[in-house]
């Protein structure tokens, strides 16, 4: 992708810190070979050489990032969501995903999905694929045509599963090898990343194999942990010795430390194991949707956050229904007001500045540098035109923000997406 510079002008919005808006009224962003040089409310002379791309009024903010999304589910999007968990992976998911061996179906809805992320406010994403090493090798080209960073991952699974989804446990090492040594810094914009199923379906054999992998290729890791409260009772069954769900990925070196982990959901995650995703640095992917569709619980992200734990938000279709970045932050919202109010009053609301820090800066940084228009901060933006929102009233950027945030699916337009310093809208 070429990585321009040159400056957007409108109204900034973004986070340095956690729970802290930062906006500027026709303020400017300045962009040098793909890396931000800051947000300034007038454009310094050292850079009045560069193209101003004037966006009037309209917001400007940084890109929107996606920790836990399953590409392969995509067809699957709002169908069987008044099943729990377990279940719907039976009677949705695994019979979806087994169709991912035709590599004319897994080309066709990839495309899509692909198609479909780019036209979105997600500019990256962590995503899983399948078992299937082409389809997978398939999907990070199309995502990487698009223009997206992501991380993509070939899920591992030789246990507890459909039989047209089980691996032989030495076969799924060596295909993860293959898969590997192929795209390990084949694509501009998409990298690899390990991916154990969940626990149950990973045999302690594969497991360990995989932990050598990760210590072999430095590469990060990504699974679900503590979701369900019946799955959390499986995990304890099948490895009786761990003493949390976290334990298992830990025992072979797959939770955070060297190896740059995040997990999916931590709903029911025990005051051990928070102890230990904290130590490790690992990431919490909160998906708000999909514990609310497949009857998961809510996670305490206010517990998280006070802990100091690392906490970025994931859509997680198609146990999440819809792939907006936008509904996501609203539902973060929503889930921890009834969490207040329901289970812990002495744990707040997330507010809207919080909401946006984590679909924003708090995501970003498993990427690096991402998600904030700070110095030195990877370039990803949108431009957001708000203008079939007007009312009777003046509002300000934050209130627009806010806005947005609710009315995007309804009346919000994306103008213009740059991801890495590359206009990939236009």
């Amino acid at each position: 992708m070429e990585k321009a510079s040159f400056a957007l002008k409108g109204t900034i919005c973004y986070a340095k810190t956690m729970g802290e808006l930062e906006t500027l009224d026709q303020g400017y962003v300045v962009c040098r070979e793909g890396i931000c040089e800051g947000a300034y409310p007038v454009l310094p002379k050292e850079y009045e050489g560069l193209p101003v791309i004037d966006y009037k009024n309209m917001l400007i903010i940084p890109g929107l990032v996606d920790l836990h999304i399953h590409a392969p589910q995509y067809p699957s999007q709002g169908l069987g969501l008044d099943l729990e968990l377990l279940d719907w992976l039976k009677a949705h998911t695994f019979p979806e995903e087994s169709r991912y061996g035709d590599m004319e179906y897994a080309k066709k809805a990839y495309r899509i999905f692909a198609q479909d992320l780019k036209n979105s406010a997600t500019t990256r994403a962590v995503i899983f694929s399948t078992i299937h090493t082409d389809a997978a090798k398939f999907l990070m080209e199309a995502l990487n045509d698009a223009g997206l960073v992501a991380f993509v991952g070939k899920v591992n699974m030789d246990q507890n599963c459909d039989d047209r989804l089980k691996e032989d446990t030495d076969a799924s090492i060596e295909a993860t090898v293959s898969w590997l040594d192929e795209t390990l810094g084949k694509y501009e914009t998409v990298r690899p990343i390990l991916t154990p199923r969940f626990a149950p379906s990973c045999s302690e054999a594969l497991l360990e194999g995989l932990g050598g992998l990760q210590k072999k290729y430095k590469i990060p890791v990504q699974s679900h942990l503590s979701e369900n409260l019946s799955e959390i009772s499986w995990v304890k069954e099948l490895f009786p010795w761990s003493s949390c769900y976290g334990d298992v990925y830990e025992r072979f070196g797959l939770f955070g430390g060297e190896a740059k982990t995040v997990m999916a959901h931590c709903v029911y995650s025990s005051k051990e194991e928070v102890a230990r995703i904290k130590q490790n640095g690992v990431y919490v992917a909160h998906c708000p949707q999909s514990n609310m569709n497949l009857a998961s619980g809510i996670a305490p992200i206010r517990k998280y956050l006070e802990e100091g734990i690392a906490v970025g938000l994931g859509t997680d279709v198609a146990g999440g229904a819809s792939m907006s970045m936008f509904r996501c932050m609203i539902d973060a919202i929503c889930v921890s007001k009834l969490y207040w109010r329901l289970l812990d009053q002495s744990k707040k609301p997330l507010t809207m500045e919080e909401a946006f820090y984590l679909a924003t800066k708090g995501g970003g940084a498993f990427f690096g540098k991402v998600g904030s228009f700070e110095k030195g901060y990877e370039m990803d933006a949108l431009v957001l035109d708000d203008g079939k929102m007007n009312g009777v009233r003046k509002l300000d950027a934050k209130q627009r923000l806010e806005r947005y945030f609710y009315l995007a699916e309804e009346k919000g337009r994306i103008a213009a997406k740059y991801v890495g310093g590359a206009d990939i809208w236009n």
